[in-house]
């Protein structure tokens, strides 16, 4: 959900958190992203969760070819910045992908998104304002066939909203795929929460980061994707 104070401990983990800056190579593009824990703390940095699931995507994780895509809490960018090139590098086709966040971050985000998006590409990714809940007016509901979110479960007060909003922009053929690292016991309070309304999997776990990334969908089905 971000903007929320965070505080890290000494070491390179602090030193890669404060730095203004990040750099990443995936879908053959060198993606550089402004950083700012100062002014947004946590929606303005890059966690390892986005990390993980921009690699499994780029490892062809799921299907893009020609999908409706949103992302939820997107913070710096990279995720849907990632899904947006993938899906043209691999499938030659345009891109459908919604990169959302709260309104205080929305001209940060935007920032990353146009700076490290070809000309040609912007148009197929579209930056808008989604507080959990609240906003869901402004979306079609069921429309997406995938919702991405890195790292946004992580505040106990946040997770019926989250949940909400799910539910709303889920159709039964939806998949939800989110990457956590599971830091507390509230966070299994949220995957107890999910699985009762969805059928979840953990479907890759990156045990150098300590990352997992779990597939919902409703119902029970165990398509492949």
């Amino acid at each position: 959900m971000a903007l929320v104070p965070y505080e890290e401990g000494a070491g390179w983990g602090a030193r890669q958190l404060h730095s203004p800056s990040a750099t990443y190579r995936f879908a053959s593009h060198t993606i550089r992203l402004k950083q700012d824990w100062r002014r947004l703390g946590v929606a303005a940095v890059v966690w390892d969760a986005a990390v993980v699931l921009c690699a499994y995507l780029e490892m062809g994780g799921i299907d893009l070819r020609d999908r409706s895509v949103i992302e939820l809490g997107a913070g710096t960018g990279l995720l849907g910045i990632v899904a947006t090139l993938l899906d043209v590098l691999l499938y030659r086709l345009g891109a459908h992908v919604t990169i959302t966040d709260r309104a205080a971050a929305l001209e940060f985000l935007e920032s990353n998104v146009q700076a490290n998006l070809p000309s040609e590409l912007r148009p197929r990714a579209v930056v808008k304002e989604l507080t959990w809940g609240k906003d869901l007016g402004n979306f079609p509901p069921g429309a997406f066939d995938f919702i991405l979110g890195a790292d946004i479960v992580y505040l106990e007060e946040t997770f019926a909203e989250l949940l909400q909003t799910l539910e709303y922009l889920c159709s039964e053929q939806t998949v939800i795929l989110l990457s956590c690292r599971i830091r507390y016991e509230r966070d299994h309070k949220f995957l107890k929460m999910l699985r009762s309304r969805f059928s979840v999997y953990e479907v890759h776990y990156d045990s150098s980061k300590d990352v997992h990334i779990y597939k919902a969908q409703r119902g029970s089905r165990k398509d492949d994707f």
